[in-house]
């Protein structure tokens, strides 16, 4: 190695560590993967937690006791994303009719247009049932997959809601068991890049939500004017759906244009998009900037290739832990940075200059 030139050994031990932390980042992801059952409600309860944490402290200062404060908090989320389920499945399965009216009508001017190719509906249809007699094995399969899945997911929400429970009841005790945990002579160090990465995930579901909640009122109230059905349910869509950066905002504003081509026409269609876009507009550029600006300090680049690369891990839970997780990443980054530029101001030029002020 001495043969070498100094660049050339840098650069290989800077190869040597990237190489290494990537090792290990692929054989933590992969154990995250594997026990998803356990990693994905603790993950989930812990973005409760940062989101809850505000409401369950102000009822231990009213002086209720942490259990029943924390219980309190769980039974009030269990109602509000039930209230909010419930509303967007009715006013769905309500417009349910009209959505496939209007696909089908769509789907039989393209077939009137293309005739000539010898494509129609019928023979759409006919294809369709030769096609389900020949997978119906498959798709028994598939349905009862389906159910296990659902099965699995009802026991990771329940699961997440009773650790949010401890972990709200048990918040007072978290210094305590960080710093225990930590190695000898870095508590203090442990302890500041726990903060700093709680507080950036705390804003970010905080920023999110007032900005879920400013976008689900706004569509709702132009989906009202134009006297589109189901415009509660879908507002309260867009609101579940902004929690999933730039897809969650698309998916659910295209359902909404979707009801209201199927039920009011393509103008109202037309109209509707325009204020989906124009919600979409304020948001970008008046609400992002003002709110998430002052808790989380990420390029949208990042954030798009936060949400891929957590899609290609766990779909669309990868894409909905993603974001503030790697906020929580780069409060950790911030932090050991601003630590290492203050023990570089105390050395011999820090000393230096504090002796010429004095």
């Amino acid at each position: 190695m001495r043969l070498l030139p100094g660049p050339v050994r840098r650069f290989a031990a800077w190869c040597a560590v990237i190489l290494l932390a990537a090792g290990v980042g692929y054989v933590a992801v992969r154990l995250c993967v594997e026990l998803r059952t356990a990693v994905t409600p603790a993950l989930l309860a812990l973005l409760g937690t940062a989101l809850l944490r505000p409401l369950h402290a102000r009822l231990v200062r009213a002086h209720v006791q942490r259990s029943l404060a924390a219980a309190l908090t769980c039974v009030a989320v269990v109602a509000v994303v039930g209230g909010a389920v419930y509303i967007v499945v009715s006013a769905l399965v309500r417009t349910g009719d009209q959505i496939v009216a209007s696909v089908r009508d769509a789907a039989q001017g393209v077939a009137d247009h293309f005739g000539a190719a010898g494509t129609s509906l019928d023979d759409l249809a006919s294809n369709a049932r030769e096609l389900l007699s020949k997978f119906g094995g498959t798709a028994a399969s598939g349905v009862v997959t389906g159910v296990s899945v659902a099965g699995e997911m009802i026991a990771m929400a329940v699961l997440a809601l009773l650790l949010v429970f401890f972990f709200l009841r048990d918040s007072d005790r978290a210094v305590t068991t960080v710093r225990a945990v930590s190695p000898p002579g870095g508590a203090d160090m442990v302890e500041a890049m726990a903060r700093r990465a709680f507080g950036a995930v705390e804003g970010f579901m905080r920023g999110t939500t007032l900005i879920a909640l400013i976008d689900a009122v706004c569509i709702t109230v132009g989906l009202l004017v134009l006297r589109v059905p189901g415009a509660v349910g879908l507002g309260a869509l867009v609101f579940v759906g902004a929690y999933v950066p730039y897809l969650g905002a698309f998916v659910s504003g295209a359902v909404a244009v979707l009801v209201a081509l199927a039920d009011r026409g393509f103008v109202i269609a037309l109209w509707a998009l325009g204020v989906v876009l124009a919600v979409q507009v304020l948001e970008g550029h008046v609400l992002q900037p003002m709110v998430q600006s002052r808790t989380v300090h990420m390029h949208p680049a990042v954030v798009l290739l936060a949400l891929t690369a957590g899609a290609s891990v766990a779909g669309i839970l990868g894409m909905l832990l993603a974001v503030p997780l790697t906020a929580a990443a780069f409060g950790v980054v911030h932090e050991l940075q601003g630590r290492y530029a203050r023990e570089g101001g105390a050395g011999p030029s820090g000393a230096a200059a504090g002796g010429v002020d004095s």
